[in-house]
């Protein structure tokens, strides 16, 4: 559900929508970060002194990472509702007709970021679902054996869901994640009556001495800290589906409340019961409660991997748009609500990945060593990012973006050098897939740029084009001719190739753009631009946000509206199909020339991506050389 849809919305409604989407990575942090620290890779033992240091830390981080930089400063950075990392990256190069070369590194930095979205994507779901389920495990040690696949038929089962869309399913999310926080706050609280030593923690003066008296291994323990504020660039990146409010709302009102008395609690337990460190989640819980919160927590992790896979697919559609992927399959599943939408090729993508990284790490606390790597390195490049947008969007002091940039970057940078210990047990594989997608983007943008500039060359002035056409009078045929270009201003190429070898042209010739601005929505008067020009042609620029999928009949529509009728069964649309030829111009490597190549030619077809009827197409063919 997008913002706009929403405004009306009780904020109580909203708050409630805001637990089943944004807080489902984060709200499940309790099932393996505590278990991390004391029974992981560089398991702590387990003293009164490692315990209320370990529990500080993860409550300051808390504080800190979601409270202080997130809720009070990040949220703020919205681009007309919307938020993540393309949102600072529109804020950073809006309203620049290039980019400047002294910040094509900041591009490049905010591009790896999203891209690191994706390693934390394929991660989440799996140890998610897989800690959770790791509970029958306590209950019953006799199922241990069924652990992995049963793991792997719930993410199966979720990821065949997606095509059928989130609509149905979105309603029960929020209730049941307010029933899970509901019991993070019960068992925690239960625990710490027992305990109330545990609440000492508070203080971060263990968080202090713990770092300072453990030394290397109390820096590594960071490594699982961290694994307490995952899932904290959700609250940013989600920001327009539910607005700044609820978000805020949710957090100080239920989910801050519930970790915090869950992560106390566990610290409880670990005081009085050491021996509960290798699960101490489901130590909490009474033992006739087991198996309803197995089943509970499986529940809340699906909900949390749901979230992760839509805001995956959210993700892709925003880069097509800004031109760092090609055309996807972009399937609507709802038709209320743009936002819901599911890409087939991205769905199975995560799907397998998800899979591959339960059988190969098949448990969760192995499973904890590739993760949090491409968590932290997103949240320093937010906070490199919320610098410059400080700086020169909201025209702080430098000193000032710059001293409070610098605090959040010396926290994160230590998360980040505790996690480089993880690199050899896995740490690789959320880097890898960030790497990979970091590649695949910008060879692509790079691609289309100087594939766009060889094509501007190659074309014509309109004006000359017109002189011509009054000149020479070409045959000209009933119906309308719709060219698209990607050039709003100058003669497509394959209107030109048109001319040249079929020597004649229709009765209405338009010249289609879709132009992409740096802004998620688009209001419907200011999304079609009609210039009638002479000899019956006519330029038509339609403005689609980053957030939205162009649709011809869309646009179509709307020219009606603006005296520019063109009826579907009536126009025929020409499009270029590229043959890209790899040469030896200089500026790309040959291998991103192929790479390019390739992930050209498996694009999406244009009839699909813009929703044109294909019997109302005809594709001529371009040869270009790289």
């Amino acid at each position: 559900m997008r913002r706009r849809h929403s405004e009306a919305t009780p904020l109580g409604a909203l708050t409630l929508g805001a637990l089943g989407v944004v807080y489902g990575d984060i709200g499940t942090s309790p099932l393996y970060a505590v278990k991390e620290a004391f029974a992981g890779a560089s398991a702590l033992a387990v003293t009164e002194a490692s315990v209320l240091g370990v529990i500080s830390l993860m409550v300051w981080a808390l504080v800190f990472v979601v409270v202080v930089k997130y809720m009070v400063f990040v949220l703020r950075a919205e681009n007309r509702g919307e938020g993540g990392i393309f949102a600072l990256l529109a804020l950073l190069f809006a309203e620049r007709d290039g980019i400047r070369p002294r910040r094509a590194w900041l591009l490049a930095a905010g591009l790896f970021g999203a891209a690191l979205l994706y390693g934390d994507g394929i991660i989440t779901p799996a140890i998610s679902v897989l800690s959770a389920v790791e509970g029958v495990e306590v209950a019953t040690p006799a199922l241990s054996r069924f652990i992995v696949p049963v793991t792997i038929v719930i993410l199966v089962a979720l990821f065949l869901f997606q095509k059928r869309g989130t609509g149905g399913i979105g309603a029960v999310f929020g209730p049941i994640m307010l029933v899970w926080f509901g019991a993070l706050m019960a068992t925690g609280v239960a625990a710490i009556v027992q305990q109330p030593r545990a609440l000492a923690a508070i203080d971060p003066r263990h968080a202090v001495a713990f770092l300072a008296g453990h030394g290397l291994k109390g820096f590594l323990a960071l490594g699982a800290v961290i694994l307490a504020v995952t899932g904290a660039e959700a609250l940013y990146a989600d920001l327009g589906h539910f607005g700044p409010a609820p978000i805020r709302l949710g957090w100080y009102a239920i989910v801050f409340p519930s970790l915090l008395a869950n992560y106390f609690g566990q610290g409880a337990l670990l005081l009085q019961h050491p021996e509960a460190a290798a699960n101490p989640f489901y130590s909490l819980v009474p033992r006739w409660g087991l198996l309803p919160m197995v089943v509970l927590a499986t529940t809340a992790t699906v909900i949390a991997s749901q979230a992760l896979i839509t805001g995956a697919f959210s993700l892709s559609s925003q880069a097509v748009q800004l031109g760092y992927l090609p055309r996807l399959s972009v399937v609507h599943t709802s038709a209320r609500h743009s936002g819901q939408i599911y890409i087939p090729e991205v769905n199975t993508g995560l799907g397998f990945a998800c899979v591959a990284l339960v059988l190969a790490f098949r448990s969760s606390s192995s499973l904890a060593a590739a993760y949090g790597l491409a968590v932290v390195g997103t949240m320093a490049i937010t906070s490199l990012l919320f610098f410059f947008v400080a700086r020169d969007r909201w025209h702080w002091h430098p000193a000032a973006a710059g001293l409070l940039t610098t605090v959040f970057l010396t926290v994160e940078l230590a998360f980040f050098g505790a996690n480089l210990a993880k690199l050899t047990h896995g740490g690789w594989v959320s880097l890898g897939v960030g790497a990979i997608a970091f590649t695949l983007m910008s060879s692509w943008k790079d691609g289309r740029q100087r594939l766009f500039a060889d094509v501007e060359m190659r074309g014509m002035p309109f004006e000359l084009l017109l002189a011509d056409v009054a000149k020479r009078q070409p045959h000209r045929v009933k119906g309308t001719a719709v060219f698209m270009t990607g050039n709003p201003s100058g003669v497509p190429s394959i209107l030109l190739h048109h001319l040249k070898h079929n020597k004649v042209l229709h009765e209405r010739v338009v010249v289609l753009s879709i132009a992409k601005p740096d802004r998620p929505f688009v209001p419907a008067a200011e999304s079609v631009v009609l210039t009638p020009l002479e000899h019956g042609f006519y330029r038509v620029v339609a403005h689609f946000g980053f957030m939205e999928t162009p649709s011809i009949p869309v646009v179509l529509e709307r020219c009606a509206e603006l005296g520019l009728e063109m009826k579907m069964a009536e126009t025929t649309f020409f499009l270029g199909r590229e043959s890209l030829l790899i040469g030896t111009k200089r500026g790309m490597a040959r291998w991103r020339k192929r790479l390019f190549a390739f992930m050209s030619r498996n694009a999406s077809p244009p009839t699909a991506y813009f929703n044109i009827p294909p019997n109302r197409v005809v594709e001529l063919g371009i040869q270009i050389e790289l």
